[in-house]
């Protein structure tokens, strides 16, 4: 099968990184501005992290929904130009930071804003405003009921996960249900208020983008958070015990790095179930994804095949099992419902046969990452010359140190594997080593693979103080941002120029 991308680059960088002046990037002016910058380096595509709203750890992989929105990225001066608010509401922003996200502190301040939004909504709200609203709720009640209920059942019961809630409300008795939403009628539609504004800010971006020839990639976790309005709703979806508490989780298998693997805590689906439900869960899950961007790359690919299943009380993943998932009849379902997946398969990790052949029987382009090229033999994967056309090659991701970042911690070390790695990485790329990022920046675009994907740090030059995140730690993640003016016109001609030479400015993406 072709691959389905047509030659192009872009960049990766999560809203919330974007610069501004209240604490968290957001969908006002610096997302519009993003994308002019974009525009301007030659650049077509724009890579997010999933936009859903963040859990445990503020990360945006372990989710209170797959389907609703992050909040905290309303741009409040968006609010105030649509008469939501006036100017003096936001004169009580905290001082804070621009450089690192204080997520406790935007939290707070971002809910008591979008509170005297939804106070000023309903005190005199525009006839546009309320049809707009009407229509949202009408459109997207399929979903919105239910975490809207989640959210504010949650908030009453002091944010504890809904397995610890009393088991009327647990279990989803649908009397106690009624009885709990007239209880809480107002929350609930001040968070579908919120919920309204996040999609009405979202999509406005995404059309500015697309009508300049930037799409979007977003990007979907195969696996849902245990407090979730996702697993709440869908008890029967999951292998869970009868109390609530999962039967399994999810996690990876001891290996080299770690004598007792990873437990990811993430519940496994009960895939014979949503086999017998025809996926309708997956096939709104993804449906619902092209209705916010243009292409999804889809994490941990490989647990379309095969999950290492943990019991759900152990605190290790020694114990786990590999359990084989229907990925084929899941993909053939898919397609069958929704016509086509523009996809990308984040098929890192230790591949086997039949998570190739999944891949490749679909036509998904996989995932090739610079930093893990070198210091191996010449058959690495990831090294350019052994790249397919129809995949897309990274020099890092958010899970990856900065190249600089990446190239010191490899450089200093003059023994053994680093030494090996940094001797060949320097003889591969023709490289000095003195603008490492930018010689890596040129392998990934001038590389056959159809898409290339560089993230911000990485054109900035930044060091590992600006890496996204850190797997395996539990501080200091997701919290980076993008300072006012670091995007100089003088990297956006740099970049086009690169990607005019090696044929990736002009043609962009195929028109989808």
């Amino acid at each position: 099968m072709a691959g389905i991308f047509e030659r192009a680059s872009g960049l990766l960088l999560h809203p919330t990184s974007l610069p501004g002046s209240y604490g968290i990037g957001d969908l006002g002016p610096s997302a519009f501005s993003f994308v002019d910058f974009l525009v301007s380096a030659g650049q077509r595509l724009w890579q997010i992290l999933p936009l859903s709203p963040p859990g445990e750890g503020n990360s945006p992989y372990s989710a209170y929904s797959a389907f609703a929105g992050n909040t905290l990225l309303v741009s409040p001066e968006t609010l105030v130009d649509d008469g939501m608010l006036t100017a003096t509401d936001l004169d009580g922003a905290p001082a804070i930071t621009d450089e690192r996200i204080d997520f406790e502190i935007v939290s707070r301040w971002k809910s008591e804003l979008l509170i005297r939004a939804f106070e000023h909504f309903r005190a005199g709200p525009s006839t546009i405003i309320v049809d707009e609203f009407d229509y949202f709720c009408r459109t997207n009640a399929w979903w919105l009921e239910d975490y809207a209920l989640f959210r504010a059942i949650k908030a009453a019961n002091s944010e504890k996960a809904w397995f610890f809630w009393a088991e009327p409300l647990k279990f989803r008795d649908p009397s106690a249900l009624a009885t709990i939403r007239s209880q809480l009628s107002r929350e609930i539609e001040r968070e579908k208020f919120s919920q309204y504004i996040f999609f009405r800010q979202w999509l406005a971006v995404r059309r500015y983008a697309n009508e300049r020839g930037v799409r979007i990639i977003g990007d979907i976790p195969i696996f849902v958070a245990l407090d979730s309005a996702d697993v709440w709703c869908n008890q029967n979806s999951f292998k869970l015990n009868e109390d609530g508490s999962p039967k399994v989780v999810a996690g990876v298998p001891p290996d080299y790095f770690s004598k007792t693997g990873q437990r990811w805590g993430n519940p496994i689906y009960d895939w014979q179930s949503m086999l017998r439900d025809d996926f309708g869960w997956w096939a709104a899950r993804i449906a619902f994804n092209y209705e916010m961007v243009d292409i999804v790359r889809l994490d941990h690919f490989i647990g379309f095949v095969r999950n290492w299943e943990v019991p759900g009380e152990d605190q290790t993943a020694e114990n786990g099992s590999w359990e084989e998932v229907p990925g084929v009849e899941l993909f053939k379902t898919l397609l069958r419902r929704l016509g086509s997946l523009r996809v990308i398969a984040e098929d890192l990790g230790v591949m086997t046969q039949e998570v190739a052949e999944l891949r490749d029987e679909l036509g998904f382009p996989g995932m090739r990452i610079l930093q893990f090229a070198f210091g191996g033999d010449t058959y690495n994967s990831n090294l350019p010359h052994n790249y397919p056309a129809n995949s897309v090659v990274y020099t890092g991701t958010h899970d990856n140190d900065t190249t600089v970042g990446w190239w010191n911690s490899i450089a200093g070390k003059r023994k053994g594997w680093e030494a090996k790695t940094r001797k060949h990485c320097l003889e591969y790329l023709r490289s000095n080593g003195r603008e490492i990022h930018w010689d890596m920046i040129r392998a990934a675009l001038a590389s056959v693979a159809n898409t290339a994907i560089i993230p911000v740090q990485d054109i900035l030059g930044l060091g590992s103080d600006h890496r996204m995140n850190l797997p395996a730690s539990t501080a200091g993640n997701w919290e980076w941002r993008l300072t006012d003016g670091a995007l100089s016109s003088d990297a956006a001609r740099r970049l086009r120029g690169l990607a005019e030479m090696f044929g990736r400015a002009d043609r962009g993406v195929e028109n989808i």
